[in-house]
């Protein structure tokens, strides 16, 4: 049986960390599968999904990570073509990945003790967003 369900957010950009770990297990529990696989899509091209230990210190661990690896006052040439300010944003997304799958059992996702979904908004403002979640299982 496949299920497919929406969830809206709204962010704050700029590398901004969501739990959205149990708005997902509300997602599974509504459909009452107890077996199977839950995955998670971000249809934009400056946001991801993955899994984090959701506490303050490894989440700015994890902000610092990007700041770094791809600093948001870069020369980027998206920014130039399209006189836009988040070439930054795009390149961090594609870093990350638009999808996580999670395996559920007994109707539960099987996450580790610490282990959180997480949403990433890198864009460079605020943001209506919305996820799809697509749940296959018995």
């Amino acid at each position: 049986m496949i299920r497919t369900a929406t969830l809206e957010l709204a962010t704050a950009g700029n590398g901004q960390v969501i739990d959205i770990t149990d708005a997902m297990q509300g997602v599974l529990y509504g459909t009452q599968l107890q077996h199977g696989i839950a995955t998670v899509f971000c249809p934009s091209a400056t946001s991801a999904v993955t899994t984090i230990e959701y506490e303050s210190g490894a989440v700015r661990d994890f902000q610092r990570l990007f700041d770094e690896i791809v600093p948001p006052d870069g020369e980027y040439l998206h920014n130039q073509q399209r006189g836009d300010d988040n070439g930054h944003s795009h390149v961090r997304a594609a870093l990350l990945g638009p999808s996580l799958t999670v395996p559920f059992s007994d109707g539960r996702l099987t996450l580790g003790t610490w282990q959180r979904v997480v949403y990433v908004d890198f864009d460079t403002r605020p943001r209506q967003r919305r996820l799809v979640v697509q749940i296959i299982g018995e």
